[in-house]
């Protein structure tokens, strides 16, 4: 292929077609032409679903065909059929597949509740005795890290989900125009009320200089919105003080009031329920009329970074802690350490050649492959040994867009350059890019912490599997919680007091305290073992 024409590549090439062979040699796999010249056998056929972002540019392909298709067909030990899912719908289509027989045989999927679904609903497969009889890679790994199979496995004791060992990494990410602070003489925040009286400041006393209000304190759209929650430790349920599971009733009451306070005071944009996948506050903040800005993946985001400083360039966005409130000092959602991202369908047909496929993905040749690219093409090694791209715009045209089996790479280089893996193709010596550097450290400093956790019980990518009954309620009487939640914000005569006490009764009303229940019985017997925030620092 055209793709594949220095040495350096061409031995890496190498090490995966020796790697193929020894997977293929210990799982029973295609006999190799011998002697004779006789013809290897076809190479075994499955399917296998990957996330359609819109992003593969028109040169390289579709999400289904396209360099990094053809490249795992030619060196891995299956032939592989891809079936795209739009990313914004996958559970939609997925369940769609499920329910017409046609779902993939390998099932990528980011959302744990999704393959809690599947477990309870007999979908998928137990993994454990194909593992032990077909894996060498991903077996290896288990053992390396014992958190994916203690992850992996169900309530019945088997394991049904395969994962990745990424390290503990930020997520969403609350900057704050620094420069603004310095024009107004005023500090970082450190308590929400120090954040309240900023973002009051940066709304009203006109802190772009061109003589006009038309500047908003923050967004409390999307990102914004949780990243809100986490500083009052609005996150449903919480741990009191005895150990004890209990709804998080009076953190919802303050988290609330402080929204309904920004929102009357027009400290944030009215419109805030519109944007409701955040693409409003994004442009707000590329254009310069937001002072902090809750962003999503903020970190690895670096073309909204770019775009940012080139339309206000002589501004400083730089992270922060979330701001202390009466219920302690949080962070905003991480990047777990420990991620499941795929199951095997119970149907699939030869879920021998799926373990010998999840081999090939996490061996570390492929897994350096699919996120770096070409060695001496997309990347080159710095001074201290790690990757850095040669040309960051080509990565991205010609790498960053198949995310699909990223999704099972292991942490790919041990001590100093596993955290920097994403980051050491930025230049320092670039204005831009030594901005957006120092922001990784400045985030990882706030927010890496065990003094200032997720306030969350445990991290959505970790949540236990609820009885099918409990997730229907749970699901409809948590949206009737936050509609009559936001009604107390955008209503002036509806009180926060009332709308928390119409919330707690539609929430007992919808048979919310059984959730409350199994939640608290769960925790109680599951504390020592199962996967919980505090675990994420360990």
């Amino acid at each position: 292929m055209k793709w594949w024409n220095n040495k350096r590549s061409m031995a890496l090439l190498g090490g995966i077609a020796v790697l193929g062979s020894a997977v293929a040699g210990c799982t029973g796999g295609d006999p190799k032409p011998g002697a004779d010249g006789a013809a290897p056998a076809k190479k075994p056929v499955i399917t296998v679903s990957a996330y359609d972002r819109g992003q593969v540019p028109q040169e390289e392909g579709t999400i289904e065909k396209n360099r990094w298709t053809e490249w795992i067909n030619e060196h891995s030990p299956v032939e592989v059929k891809w079936v795209a899912i739009p990313r914004n719908e996958s559970v939609e289509k997925l369940n769609a597949l499920f329910a017409a027989g046609d779902a993939p045989d390998l099932v990528f999927e980011y959302s744990a509740q999704f393959r809690n679904d599947l477990y309870v609903q007999k979908q998928i497969m137990p993994l454990d005795e194909l593992i032990e009889k077909h894996s060498t890679e991903y077996k290896k790994l288990m053992q390396q890290y014992p958190a994916l199979k203690k992850l992996g496995t169900k309530p019945d004791g088997k394991l049904y989900e395969v994962g990745r060992a990424p390290g503990l990494q930020t997520n969403h990410v609350l900057f704050i125009r620094n420069d603004w602070l310095k024009k107004l003489k005023l500090d970082v925040p450190k308590t929400t009320e120090d954040l309240y009286k900023v973002a009051k400041a940066f709304a009203e006393n006109d802190p772009d200089g061109n003589g006009k209000r038309d500047t908003f304190g923050m967004n409390i759209s999307f990102i914004g919105e949780y990243t809100l929650d986490h500083m009052f430790q609005n996150q449903h349920w919480f741990v009191n003080k005895d150990g004890v599971v209990e709804h998080a009733w009076e953190q919802a009451r303050e988290a609330t009031a402080f929204r309904k306070r920004l929102f009357e005071e027009g400290i944030v944009d009215k419109d805030f329920l519109t944007d409701k996948n955040g693409q409003k506050a994004k442009q707000d903040w590329i254009n310069g009329k937001l002072g902090m800005y809750a962003a999503n993946v903020g970190l690895q985001d670096f073309p909204t970074f770019e775009a940012f400083m080139k339309n206000n360039p002589t501004a400083e966005p730089i992270p922060i802690p979330l701001p202390a409130s009466s219920f302690g000092q949080f962070s905003p959602i991480l990047n777990v350490p420990f991620q499941m991202t795929a199951v095997v369908n119970a149907k699939a047909k030869n879920p021998e050649a799926v373990i010998r496929f999840i081999d090939f993905l996490v061996s570390e040749p492929t897994a350096k492959m699919l996120n770096l690219g070409q060695e001496g093409v997309h990347y080159k090694l710095n001074a201290n040994g790690c990757p850095q791209a040669i040309d960051p715009e080509k990565n991205r045209k010609e790498v960053d867009y198949f995310a699909a089996n990223q999704m099972l790479s292991p942490v790919l280089f041990g001590g100093k350059c596993n955290h920097d893996l994403k980051y050491a193709q930025y230049d320092p010596a670039k204005p831009i890019e030594a901005a957006f550097l120092n922001a990784i450290k400045l985030a990882r400093e706030a927010y890496l912490s065990k003094d200032r956790p997720m306030s969350s019980l445990t991290h959505v990518e970790w949540w236990p599997a609820l009885p099918n009954d409990l997730v229907t309620i749970r699901a409809n009487s948590l949206q009737q919680v936050s509609d009559t939640l936001v009604k107390a914000v955008v209503s002036g005569g509806y009180t926060v007091e009332q709308a928390v006490r119409d919330a707690k009764s539609a929430w007992e009303k919808g048979g919310g305290t059984k959730v409350d229940e199994w939640l608290k019985a769960w925790h109680a017997e599951n504390k020592g073992k199962a996967m919980l925030t505090e675990d994420m620092y360990k």
